[in-house]
């Protein structure tokens, strides 16, 4: 399958296709029913218009993959008609059907509100663009899952073979962001449906990683009401029952604090390669401490991409 041109400035969502104006379309009250379909489609543009609610269908490249908490748009829809139109393409091999890229809440709230008819914006857009735009709009709520993000993103990089850097440059996003993202999709299934369920965060999540067992500790970190610095703690801990007890060639283990030529060799190995200041300490022979000196969130960000680039 071939990729689009990659222009259009995605990243900045529905207001960059449709232009601010349409996005914060005025309020569109529901319309009368209408006697019959129109012979023909409506021409794409990026005016809205108005179709019947029954010939819009779910977008198959729809990232979202609960729709709850529909209740106070539901009301709002049955007060004031839709706010936004939904972004639609035609679907080939249905003359008057037409699927949803972006709105499908707001489709799902209409349904609710019984309205008939609702405002949409009609596009010619491929497959590549529907995912990126559903995935972008879903990312401007703020409500989308972590694992359906996840699962979208990862849709960008294996059906449509875009990099990681592509897809960090899709959703305005870093690419350490996007990285850290697609690392939640290495949990167990019944750890993923947990942070679907918001019983679990992210950063619960990604910490989760560290354990033999994540699904174990899941239900440990539920029960015990743990916090992400806790579980990352207990995964230190973890890793320090299988980690080597690093020894100095030729002389006695270090000393709490020492420190020896080999650790200062490292520490200008270890600044050198991220350009922040490095202070190895040594805590006994099977344990050393490794503190960066970061001083805003730029060089924190620097350190992260180093640190998980690929």
């Amino acid at each position: 399958m071939s990729q689009a041109p990659k222009s259009r400035g995605l990243g900045r969502g529905l207001s960059a296709l449709l232009g601010d104006d349409e996005v914060a379309a005025t309020v569109a009250p529901a319309a009368p029913p209408v006697a019959a379909s129109p012979p023909t489609r409506p021409a794409a543009n990026r005016t809205p218009v108005t179709l019947p609610i029954a010939q819009l269908r779910p977008g198959k490249y729809q990232p979202r993959t609960t729709f709850d908490g529909l209740d106070v748009l539901i009301d709002s829809v049955k007060q004031f008609g839709l706010l936004q139109p939904i972004l639609v393409r035609p679907i080939r091999d249905e003359p008057e059907a037409y699927e949803i890229i972006a709105g499908e809440r707001r489709w799902r709230a209409a349904q609710k509100a019984q309205l008939h008819d609702v405002p949409v914006v009609l596009r010619s857009l491929d497959d590549l663009e529907s995912l990126q735009l559903g995935l972008v709009e879903n990312l401007q709520r703020s409500d989308l899952s972590p694992i359906d993000e996840a699962a979208g993103l990862r849709r960008l990089i294996s059906d449509f073979n875009q990099t990681q850097e592509e897809v960090a440059k899709t959703v305005g996003k870093s690419r350490p962001y996007v990285a850290n993202t697609l690392r939640l999709l290495d949990l167990p299934p019944e750890v993923q449906e947990l942070i679907r369920e918001d019983k679990l965060t992210a950063g619960h999540g990604r910490a989760l990683l560290g354990f033999p067992d994540p699904a174990k500790m899941a239900e440990q970190a539920i029960k015990e009401k743990l916090s992400v610095r806790d579980l990352e703690r207990l995964a230190a801990g973890e890793k320090a029952k299988t980690r080597p007890v690093l020894k100095t060639k030729g002389h006695r283990p270090p000393e709490p604090g020492e420190k020896t030529g080999d650790t200062r060799a490292l520490e200008k190995r270890i600044e050198e390669a991220l350009g922040l200041k490095a202070s190895l300490t040594m805590q006994g022979s099977e344990k050393t401490m490794l503190t960066l000196e970061i001083n805003d969130y730029e060089q924190l960000d620097s350190v992260v991409e180093k640190l998980t680039r690929r």
